[in-house]
């Protein structure tokens, strides 16, 4: 029986070359994630946002591979990368919770995509008492905005627990993972 060789779906070099940087380049954020959230940071494969939604702490992650649908189109160590920031990224949900008064109960990660085909991972913090517990939050009414204070304490909280670097608010540059 002949092996088949299994081609990744989209192009994704294995070692650093230019071939990297030419990747990196396509790479867009969709537009409904865009419109839907504010940024945190870029960790080491992902863009981390906050969903503009005050009534859960909702971080979501966007690994930074142009053409990514699904996780299978991540090679197994970029798959590891995003497993490492979605528990990260858990970490910056409960952070976010504490600072909002509201700490979190369980942490709900998915990864549907049927609205936004763009690969990315939801990691949102759950409580018996929100308005949507025990089922799912996709769909449940209109987003609540944050209120600027809690934004800032939000997305300070988030930075903090993910280890980053002062806000560019602080320092005028892009917020990155520390090394």
């Amino acid at each position: 029986m002949e092996r088949v060789q299994r081609r990744p779906a989209i192009d994704i070099p294995s070692k650093p070359s230019t071939r990297r940087s030419q990747v990196l380049e396509k790479f867009a954020l969709a537009p409904a994630i865009s419109t839907s959230s504010h940024p945190l940071a870029s960790l080491g494969l992902c863009e981390a946002r906050l969903q503009a939604d005050a009534r859960w702490p909702w971080v979501v992650l966007i690994p930074r591979r142009a053409g990514a649908r699904e996780i299978d189109h991540l090679p197994a160590a970029q798959r590891a990368a995003l497993m490492n920031e979605i528990v990260a990224a858990g970490a910056a949900v409960r952070a976010i919770g504490s600072a909002l008064g509201r700490p979190v109960e369980k942490l709900n990660v998915g990864l549907l995509g049927n609205v936004t085909p763009q690969l990315h991972a939801h990691v949102v913090g759950r409580r018996a008492d929100d308005v949507a517990w025990p089922g799912p939050v996709w769909g449940m009414g209109e987003p609540l905005a944050y209120d600027p204070d809690d934004l800032e304490r939000a997305i300070q909280a988030a930075i903090n627990a993910l280890g980053l670097f002062p806000s560019p608010a602080e320092t005028g540059e892009r917020r990155t993972q520390r090394a």
